[in-house]
């Protein structure tokens, strides 16, 4: 097994280049249709696939059972993706996931759809770091940040479709062959996820040094392209996850400085979740609702568009511009006046909306955080995979009981205590920000 160090010197022969400097590579035609290729099978399926998942999520409300499923599961998926083909673990996980969704369709009870939702959780915990890992496996640091967050954004794209196509199966389907609606919808879904789940066997390539046999489009001299990208930006394919591995992530700065910036960013964007809330107590002087019902659900969707737009742009500029910390320190920087406006609250109408739509453009960060990971630690592709499962799993565990407690119901939608909270954890992703940033720069470069 390869001893990795992000300290070691780059293999025989390679050319180190400096993701964050200006010594770039030029692009031959070869290595052009190789992106091309590998951006039409691999990231094309991986956002297909995340996106039905979200789809499914958006079916029901038993999150709890779903949320202990996948973060129970997930750092254990982490090391099993670095086990077995990748080809196989996340196919079989997507395939299993599509099965599970059929079998909600023929619940009977609620406690047969908590084991089921539990299960769900399991079978999802690696689509979303599982695909971000093997991301940061194929693609080199100024095409890192782009690839994922194009993958990252299907989420707001996922949440925009999930409910029309609800809508749209439940009116004409509701009914038919003594089918209610909603089993329709969980019918059509599973099935259609265990159908893409099939190609991800011939769509996966595995990993540069260890390809997919059955990934027909990857070819012996697409091999020799891949291998030549990790070697000329010093980076190198995973082996598997084990003690040494896990020793280091929990020992180096890195991991709680990252758990902490994904975090709180997340936790601090929120918000957003509680926007529908603040149209529904908008009223006229008569008294009247500003908003009707059906505008309530698709004011929102400006916010997705705004997210989608946002996500995109800043993994752009983060690429071309070679900076993570800029970015990342952007972003904080726009959520900081939005959190105090909604903090003070006595302001006009108008602001409000400001804060909240701008809001949306703050949750992007997490492509940008992952890649400058990958900078840091080019030669541990295990320590990043594990760390990415340490990361998500410590949001989802802090996620399970903040909200309620920073947002709780009774306040909607002026909450007294969650903005300011939401304000304080913006300006400590700044300073841990600078902080990562002095190590990055003193420590690892």
């Amino acid at each position: 097994m390869t001893n990795h160090n992000e300290n070691d010197e780059p293999r025989t022969g390679a050319v180190q280049l400096d993701p964050q400097g200006h010594d770039g590579h030029v692009k031959s035609a070869e290595e052009k249709r190789f992106l091309r290729k590998l951006d039409l099978c691999l990231l094309t399926f991986t956002c297909i696939s995340y996106q039905l998942n979200l789809y499914g999520n958006q079916l029901n409300y038993f999150t709890t059972y779903f949320n202990v499923g996948y973060c129970v599961f997930l750092i254990p998926s982490q090391v099993m993706i670095t086990r077995f083909r990748p080809a196989i673990w996340l196919s079989c996980l997507e395939i299993v996931w599509g099965a599970l969704t059929l079998g909600l369709a023929g619940v009977k009870n609620y406690k047969q759809v908590y084991v089921i939702r539990t299960f769900i959780g399991v079978a999802e915990s690696s689509a979303y770091p599982g695909a971000v890992a093997l991301l940061m496996t194929w693609y080199t640091p100024l095409e890192m940040a782009k690839r994922i967050g194009f993958y990252h954004s299907c989420q707001p794209i996922g949440s925009m479709i999930a409910g029309g196509l609800q809508a749209a199966i439940y009116r004409s389907l509701n009914g038919s062959h003594g089918l209610e609606g909603w089993r329709w919808t969980f019918l059509i879904n599973g099935i259609m996820t265990v159908v893409i789940a099939a190609f991800g066997f011939f769509m996966i390539p595995d990993f540069p040094d260890r390809p997919n046999k059955l990934a027909f489009w990857f070819t012996a001299h697409d091999k020799r392209i891949a291998e030549d990208r990790l070697t000329r930006w010093r980076r190198e394919a995973p082996d598997a996850i084990n003690f040494r591995t896990a020793k280091k992530a929990a020992t180096s700065i890195i991991t709680p400085a990252l758990m902490w910036l994904y975090t709180a960013s997340l936790i601090a964007v929120a918000a957003v979740s509680y926007f529908n809330l603040f149209l529904k107590s908008l009223k006229h002087a008569d008294g009247t609702a500003v908003w009707s019902t059906e505008a309530i659900s698709a004011v929102p969707m400006i916010g997705y568009t705004i997210q989608i737009l946002s996500t995109w742009f800043f993994a752009f500029c983060s690429d071309y511009f070679r900076t993570r910390w800029l970015c990342l320190l952007t972003i904080a920087c726009i959520g900081i006046p939005s959190a105090a406006i909604l903090t003070t609250w006595n302001t006009s109408t108008a602001a409000k909306y400001y804060a909240f739509f701008a809001l949306y453009a703050t949750n992007t960060g997490a492509p940008i955080i992952w890649s400058w990971m990958s900078d840091m630690l080019p030669t541990e592709p295990e320590q990043r995979t594990l760390t990415i499962g340490v990361c998500i799993s410590f949001y989802y565990a802090i996620n399970a009981w903040s909200n309620p407690l920073i947002y709780p119901a009774k306040e909607a939608p002026h909450y007294k205590h969650g903005w300011a909270v939401s304000l304080g954890l913006y300006c400590s992703v700044v300073c841990v920000i600078c902080a990562l940033r002095a190590y990055d720069v003193k420590v690892i470069r």
